[in-house]
């Protein structure tokens, strides 16, 4: 075991840290499937549909909304960082707030996304 583990208690920021990094994968996932996208787009109007037909099933909504919490959580990391760079907000209560809307921020968010998207139909099931 890592020696960190007993001399370190478990806090937000350290999760806020590590979803970063899994952000960091998750987005090069991500990348790979926009190029797939943008080959779909390349062999014309065929291929670009049935990348649409698959993309509006519901494995295909699951993945979309995967993606976009993985948007959301590497915006809000991102702007956490930002504000650290500063040099702003690293004591203990906002280094804590900032990693809990960090952490916690990109599920309602991309609820929100979400639901907007279904009420003007610009997704359904």
């Amino acid at each position: 075991m890592s020696p960190h583990l007993q001399v370190w208690r478990w806090h937000v920021t350290m999760a806020a840290s590590i979803l970063f990094r899994v952000t960091i994968g998750a987005a090069s996932v991500a990348a790979v499937l926009l190029v797939g996208w943008l080959g779909a787009v390349a062999f014309g109007p065929d291929a670009f549909a049935r990348i649409g037909a698959c993309l509006a099933t519901p494995l295909g909504l699951f993945v979309g909304f995967g993606l976009t919490v993985v948007l959301f959580s590497f915006l809000l990391n991102g702007a956490r960082h930002l504000i650290n760079d500063a040099g702003q907000g690293l004591t203990l209560k906002p280094a804590n707030l900032l990693s809990n809307i960090a952490v916690w921020g990109p599920v309602p968010l991309a609820v929100a996304f979400f639901a907007l998207l279904f009420a003007t139909g610009r997704i359904s099931l």
